[in-house]
């Protein structure tokens, strides 16, 4: 059966394709900052603060107030909803001072995941029934991008078919209604390091998932060169014994997006799912260095792997604030280095780098 299509107008596909572009422009990745009030809560509690609204607004303060050469590095920061609409002590709104940084601000649009019926302890992800009116008042209020997460489980037999799809469909719709509105939609399916898996089933569910999700995309009429993509590394499960070097991981990383992301994407940035500060930065780096063609600049959007050690020195003390965005500087730069595939081992070593981030089921 025959079927139409028109595609965005030319000034929308100019602007889409602008904003990914500099998100991704070289040595630089994304800040993730879109922790919910109950996840941001248990990191204020593991530094002996309440989790109220001002303590939400002071440590992220710290973060966007951080020295304007922390730009060299970030290029964007994804927001919670209700970080949008804070202010600095001063009075001067958040994406304000991002913008002055030539920071791009973005917005988390999805409301968490919830049970998928009659599956394996699976989930979907909710939040499109109003998507298009948030988005335009996100779009209102200075964001330019947004990100939908879609977390999946490798078990026996998970994740299924009714799982995948879903996620294809639900990513595919939320990344045409972003378009709608001008932003530029970074898809996420996560596929999750839960779980006693090898590097191989990772690998192989991987690639089912993503071409699954650019097959949902392109029935969607999706604009690619306005998206940008924030997969998994391909990594065992926590649980598996054999634990992989970093130039396997980045094979295996590479050669699943070779297979399933179509070069029309300008880029991608890796979540750090629960790695180490120090494992994301190599294996990332590891991935910048494999000897194959990749269409697509690689890079980041961290959040704990960013976030740990700033977290570990700023302890909820005033005093420590200088030190803390310090942390968050080095961190920054050691991952801008890698995403160009220059980072060596040990060269910059932070508070909590070697400390695991990995939380079974996490919730952002």
């Amino acid at each position: 059966m025959p079927t139409f299509f028109s595609y965005p107008a030319p000034e929308l596909q100019e602007e889409l394709k602008r904003t990914a572009g500099a998100i991704v422009a070289p040595g630089k990745g994304i800040l993730a900052v879109d922790e919910a009030n109950d996840g941001i809560g248990k990191l204020l509690a593991n530094v002996g603060l309440e989790n109220t609204e001002n303590n939400r607004r002071r440590y992220r303060q710290l973060l966007f107030t951080s020295d304007d050469s922390l730009s060299d590095h970030i290029s964007a920061v994804i927001l919670f909803d209700e970080t949008v609409y804070q202010k600095t002590d001063d009075g001067t709104p958040f994406i304000e001072i991002l913008k002055k940084k030539n920071i791009i601000p973005g917005i988390k649009v999805d409301r968490d995941a919830v049970p998928l019926f009659l599956s394996e302890d699976e989930v979907t992800t909710q939040g499109l029934d109003d998507l298009a009116l948030r988005c335009a008042e996100y779009k209102k209020q200075g964001c330019r991008f947004a990100k939908w997460r879609c977390p999946l489980k490798i078990a026996d037999n998970t994740p299924s078919v009714q799982a995948i799809k879903d996620t294809a469909q639900v990513l595919a719709r939320y990344a045409s209604i972003c378009q709608s509105q001008g932003l530029v939609p970074i898809v996420e399916p996560d596929v999750l390091l839960d779980g006693n898996h090898d590097i191989v089933r990772a690998q192989k569910v991987t690639e089912v998932v993503l071409a699954e999700v650019y097959k949902a995309l392109n029935d969607h009429h999706v604009f690619l060169e306005g998206t940008l993509l924030k997969p998994n590394m391909v990594t065992p499960g926590q649980g598996c014994p054999k634990r992989n070097t970093p130039e396997e991981i980045a094979e295996a990383t590479v050669i699943a997006l070779r297979r399933g992301v179509p070069a029309a994407v300008p880029g991608i940035a890796f979540l750090s799912g629960g790695q180490s500060e120090e494992e994301a930065t190599i294996n990332l780096n590891a991935i910048n260095k494999v000897q194959l063609y990749t269409p697509w600049t690689l890079t980041f959007s961290y959040g704990r792997a960013l976030q740990a050690s700033v977290w570990k020195i700023w302890a909820g003390k005033d005093e420590n604030v200088t030190k803390a965005q310090q942390e968050l500087f080095k961190r920054a730069k050691a991952n801008g280095i890698a995403s160009l595939g220059q980072f060596q081992s040990g060269q910059m070593t932070s508070a909590a780098g070697d400390k695991s981030n990995y939380s079974q089921n996490h919730r952002y």
